[in-house]
């Protein structure tokens, strides 16, 4: 399953990059596949290990700020691996050459 999450610590000011860099260090910590852009991270594995994974993040954050928001969008299709690198693949094989990235 993919799951792409944004968190968003309200109150700390207009610079989020120092929370960001932490809640990365956990992700890239848990070993499982991700992919992080400048919107939010999306994350493979199951769901007993993403849904605990996103939870210790936003725990993180509300460590450093009195509020944060938390988005989830789940795109669950068992029986389907390395989904993050594969429906990019299959994107630039239907355009003919690479995607920026």
């Amino acid at each position: 399953m993919l799951v792409q999450f944004t968190i968003v610590p309200i109150g700390t000011g207009e610079s989020l990059s120092e929370g960001v860099a932490e809640v990365i260090r956990i992700v890239d910590e848990s070993g499982l596949s991700y992919r992080t852009n400048p919107m939010g991270t999306v994350v493979e594995g199951e769901w007993d290990e993403v849904i605990p994974l996103i939870r210790k993040c936003h725990e993180e954050a509300l460590r450093r700020a009195s509020r944060v928001l938390t988005s989830l969008s789940i795109d669950d299709r068992p029986g389907k691996s390395e989904r993050i690198s594969e429906k990019i693949k299959s994107v630039e094989k239907r355009l003919g050459r690479e995607i920026k990235k």
